[in-house]
């Protein structure tokens, strides 16, 4: 729901980047899971919050310096997947939809969604697949059959789309 960009002066507080349009779980008192790059995972319980231009800053309990702070540079706070509520018909939520593999009814298997692009025309699925990065706009007319349960997406792309959008990796 969001990614902590860098600390924010002296007292331990961080720059958040809000991933999320529910910003009334970044309250004080809300208990949440950061994730640091490295996999490992704490759960926190915010201190202070305020909004500032574009993003929010935070204090986590227990964090009181800037170095303290600085510790948690590139992590990613999450909520408990059980408190999101269904996501409405026919829309999903990012990470329902990261990690699912994607199938092309003329190219076969196209790799996993490691992650989620927004270009300001809509989103794009970046998939990988082991030897190739493949970047795929995600919208209704290419869509088959989304089924986040079983981890896959059906897709009907048009012809050349692959060629020209995949990278060697």
């Amino acid at each position: 729901m969001a990614e902590v960009r860098r600390p924010h002066g002296l007292r331990g507080e961080v720059v958040l980047t809000l991933l999320s349009d529910t910003p009334r779980r970044l309250e004080k008192g809300s208990e949440l899971e950061l994730i640091y790059p490295s996999g490992e995972r704490e759960s926190v319980v915010i201190e202070t919050a305020r909004r500032q231009k574009d993003s929010v800053v935070v204090g986590f309990a227990g964090s009181t310096s800037r170095d303290d702070a600085e510790a948690y540079r590139g992590a990613r706070l999450e909520v408990a997947q059980d408190s999101v509520p269904p996501s409405p018909q026919g829309s999903y939520y990012y990470f329902e939809l990261l990690d699912c593999s994607c199938h092309d009814e003329n190219e076969g298997d196209l790799g996993k969604v490691i992650e989620i692009v927004e270009d300001g025309g809509g989103l794009i699925l970046k998939l990988n697949d082991g030897k190739r990065e493949l970047m795929v706009p995600f919208v209704r007319a290419y869509l088959k059959e989304v089924d986040t349960t079983a981890g896959t997406i059906e897709l009907d792309l048009p012809q050349g789309l692959v060629e020209t959008c995949a990278s060697r990796s």
